[in-house]
């Protein structure tokens, strides 16, 4: 069955395809109706020469989203979004659909949340989930041409691995209970002394009653495990992979990032070099103290804000332009839909200006009295981020602040080998790795620290018992990295069906 993403090879050929009406225009003696089929979009031209009137009035009464097959000629047309066109000659109608709950208008989050069976049709949700299904073809090529093996860790687990805060409990059968694996990498670096490098892809449970735009409770993690590796390797191959990934999306999802209206510039410089900062110094750099190539965060913040408030400035100007050439009517009716249309787009652009005007200042005061020894949230990422156009590794944590996994430094004990990659844009941290602790006592110490059961380790233990070696890994959060790849401002577009604190259905 022939595509629409195909039809460009059929220039000239009268074709047939199969989907739903987007949307629809009609003249006296024309319609035009743009087709989805799940793999792009055209516009078929209904003309009254080449139909005849009974197929031009049944191309007239569709509906958004009613499902038809349509027969035309392929031709070529740069003016056209996509570049080409069908000159209709049939129309086939499966089903003339009911009013469409979702229009062009601007809708609530919840309300689309509630229809979000329904808003997967529409053209940036399409776009998301094409770039998604991309990234993950891209993450499997990546490891597959470099000598790792996939492979899965199990779903239910009886141990946590970083504390059992955030777990979803469940119980198992009618003695035990076991929880919803919040982490493959336990069972990876189990699997990882067997096949040497290995990576798991699934999903992963986290029971934070959060609902901030990088949160969700179902998501999916990739986490790849390696023996033989130390923390230098470990930065090495997360560069590797993100860059491929990144690479991967920007050669083959133009039509899609161009719907999303993406700024290419963060794919045009994915092959600089990532900087690595330490901790220590990164807290420097957020707190105002240390510049990095003689800039300073804090003075970035402020000039951001600065060009916010002009552009939010410029935006109210615009808009009360707009409402002025309606107030004084005299144009035709079109004309009122392309003003009125123009003034709800200059709105929603406004109310995320006028929103970023009131964070950025919380930011700046978030960092200036950021105190050493934190994590980072999200104030202190986009202060570093915004000194930077590619991503940034920050590396050697302190102990406290990590999992009990991680190595410690021998020179420095308080603080670990761990890494943590954090995207530009403001998007944050969508990589956290590190070189993983062969000292038995250490682990053991570390287990009775964090108050976890001894016995539901023993499993681990005995991997520094028999045979163990140097290794390292990372994970990666599949949802944030779509999230940061696309532009979206909620990580719940990158999912089709999302789960976080709140919301179970549809």
């Amino acid at each position: 069955m022939l595509q629409i993403q195909d039809i460009a090879k059929q220039e000239g050929q009268t074709v047939t395809l199969n989907g739903w009406v987007e949307s629809k225009r009609t003249g006296g003696k024309v319609a035009f109706v743009t087709l989805r089929d799940g793999s792009g979009f055209v516009e078929c031209i209904f003309s009254l020469e080449s139909v005849g009137e009974e197929t031009l009035e049944n191309a007239k009464r569709l509906t958004q989203e009613s499902s038809v097959q349509i027969t035309g000629k392929v031709v070529l047309n740069e003016k056209q979004e996509f570049g080409t066109e069908i000159h209709a000659t049939g129309l086939k109608i499966y089903q003339i659909a009911a009013e469409y709950p979702i229009s062009r208008k601007e809708h609530g989050v919840d309300f689309l949340m509630n229809n979000r069976h329904l808003w997967l049709r529409s053209r940036r949700q399409w776009a998301v989930l094409r770039i998604r299904n991309r990234v993950k073809f891209a993450i499997h090529q990546f490891f597959q041409e470099n000598g790792f093996v996939q492979t899965d860790a199990p779903l239910l687990t009886g141990n946590a691995c970083e504390g059992t805060t955030t777990l979803f409990e469940t119980e198992y059968y009618e003695k035990d209970v076991a929880y919803l694996s919040q982490s493959g990498q336990l069972y990876a670096e189990a699997i990882a002394m067997a096949l040497g490098k290995v990576y798991t892809f699934g999903p992963t449970f986290r029971a934070e009653r959060s609902s901030t735009p990088r949160h969700l409770s179902e998501f999916w993690m990739i986490e790849p495990e390696m023996a033989f590796y130390d923390l230098e390797m470990d930065m090495e191959l997360i560069e590797a992979f993100v860059k491929y990934i990144v690479n991967a999306v920007y050669a083959d999802c133009k039509t899609e990032l161009a719907i999303l209206e993406r700024d290419t510039i963060l794919f045009e410089n994915i092959n600089k070099p990532f900087p690595r900062i330490t901790y220590s110094d990164a807290v420097k750099i957020i707190q105002g103290k240390m510049t990095w190539n003689g800039r300073n965060a804090i003075d970035t913040l402020r000039t951001q804000l600065a060009k916010v408030e002009a552009d939010l400035q410029a935006k109210n100007a615009e808009i009360a332009e707009t409402e002025n050439l309606l107030e004084k009517g005299g144009i035709s009716k079109g004309q009122v839909n392309y003003f009125q249309n123009k003034i709800d787009r200059l709105k929603v652009e406004a109310r995320k200006l006028e929103d970023k005007s009131k964070e950025i200042p919380e930011w700046i005061e978030a960092s200036l009295s950021f105190p050493d020894g934190e994590d980072f949230g999200s104030p202190q990422e986009k202060a570093l981020t915004s000194l930077f156009d590619t991503p940034v590794m920050v590396y050697k944590w302190p102990r406290a602040i990590k999992a009990f996994y991680m190595k410690r430094y021998k020179d420095d004990p308080e603080f670990v080998k761990g890494v943590d990659l954090l995207a530009p844009e403001g998007f944050g941290e969508i990589v956290g790795g590190s070189e993983r602790e062969t000292d038995l006592q250490i682990l053991v110490d570390a287990i009775n620290h964090h108050n976890l059961p001894m016995e539901a380790f023993e499993w681990y233990l005995d991997l520094r018992r028999f045979g163990s070696v140097p290794h390292a890994g990372f994970g990666l959060g599949f949802e944030r990295v779509v999230m940061w790849l696309t532009g979206v401002s909620h990580i719940r577009e990158t999912i089709p069906f999302p789960r976080y604190y709140g919301r179970l259905f549809p």
